[in-house]
């Protein structure tokens, strides 16, 4: 009986439930089937409804104008780029003058100091004159002992020449009276006055040798003082050209030698050498104008204008000049040193040898 009791109490619950289900109708179910799926679909279908953003006409006006303004960019640099050479292999040079002295001797004097502006004819180095000023006096004594000799031998040129013309007449006189009167001459007498003259004539031409002589050793005399003076100038050493003082090595108290460097003077005339490959040498020519950047000046940029351009490239100049005719060849684009004036230099612009500059030439 129990058993049966639960059966119907559970079939019961189980009627009660069917019921309720039966009270909400099939709309009720079915809302409670379909909503799980229309909230997974809502966010696909809004994104399938956005627009995408080069849908939109403005961004295609947009990029339109971009792509025709990166165009017409690139044809105008093209354009103006076709204009111009330029390089970065290039630097300021100039002829370095440098100073040596041309004797030797004692340095007493360096009135110049490093990188001092100089101009033609300054003193820079002085030597010590002691033993040029004792040379020069040695020879203008020698000088005035061979003027004296001149002197003497004239002299003597003079007597000698008195006492020829004096035999040459007793010589005459017994040739005429040995032609007229051979008695009234003797032989002797006439051997005697022919040796008289003969030796008179010997003693005078002796006299002028003398005179030569002396002569000779004057002019020796004077190029010896020439020389002589010659070397007490080369005591002071003075600028060569106006230019800047660079490399000095030289002081107070140093003992110089012939052809020892002292200094270096950077002239004032620079000019610019540009290294241009040689495909770029064909529209080149002399006196095309050139704009310079030069690192040291900062934006500061130096007009110039082309002035030569070497006949042969870098490598043919070169100690070891290539053999192309041997072994395997590779063509290689090679340099040409191109030189460049500069027009005007700032003030405020330090230029130097070595300097690295950026020239660039119009060759259109």
């Amino acid at each position: 009986m129990a058993s049966d009791v639960g059966e119907r109490t559970r079939g019961g619950r189980n009627d009660a439930d069917a019921r309720r289900t039966d009270d909400r109708g099939p709309e009720d179910g079915k809302k409670t089937d379909d909503k799980p799926d229309a909230e997974d679909d809502a966010p696909e279908d809004k994104e399938d409804d956005k627009p995408s953003i080069f849908q939109n006409p403005l961004v295609k006006i947009g990029l339109a104008i971009f792509v025709l303004l990166l165009l017409v960019g690139t044809l105008i640099w093209w354009l103006n780029a076709r204009l111009y050479e330029d390089t970065d292999d290039a630097f300021i040079d100039t002829h370095i003058v440098n100073v040596a002295p041309q004797i030797a001797g004692l340095v007493i004097k360096v009135p110049i100091n490093d990188n001092q502006l100089v101009h033609k004819g300054d003193l820079l180095v002085e030597i010590s004159p002691a033993d040029a000023n004792t040379r020069l006096n040695q020879v203008k004594a020698q000088e005035a002992q061979a003027e004296t000799q001149y002197e003497q031998a004239i002299a003597t040129e003079r007597g000698a020449a008195a006492q020829a013309e004096n035999a040459e007449r007793d010589l005459a006189r017994y040739k005429l009276l040995q032609r007229t009167s051979p008695a009234a001459v003797a032989q002797e007498q006439f051997d005697t006055a022919v040796a008289t003259d003969k030796n008179a004539v010997a003693q005078r031409d002796a006299a002028r040798a003398q005179i030569s002589g002396a002569l000779a050793l004057i002019k020796v005399d004077k190029a010896q003082i020439s020389s002589a003076q010659l070397t007490l100038g080369y005591t002071r050493v003075f600028a060569p050209v106006d230019g800047h003082v660079t490399q000095r090595s030289v002081a107070t108290g140093d003992y110089v030698s012939p052809g020892q460097a002292m200094m270096a003077i950077v002239p004032l005339k620079l000019w610019v050498t540009a290294n241009f490959k040689e495909t770029q040498l064909a529209l080149m020519r002399v006196g095309q104008r050139v704009t310079v950047e030069v690192d040291a000046c900062g934006a500061a940029d130096i007009k110039g204008h082309v002035d030569s351009i070497q006949r042969g490239a870098g490598q043919a100049f070169g100690i070891l000049p290539p053999e192309n005719a041997t072994g395997n060849y590779v063509k290689v684009v090679q340099r040409v040193p191109v030189k460049i004036l500069l027009d005007r230099v700032p003030r405020d612009c330090v230029l130097g040898p070595g300097m690295s500059v950026e020239p660039t030439v119009k060759v259109r």
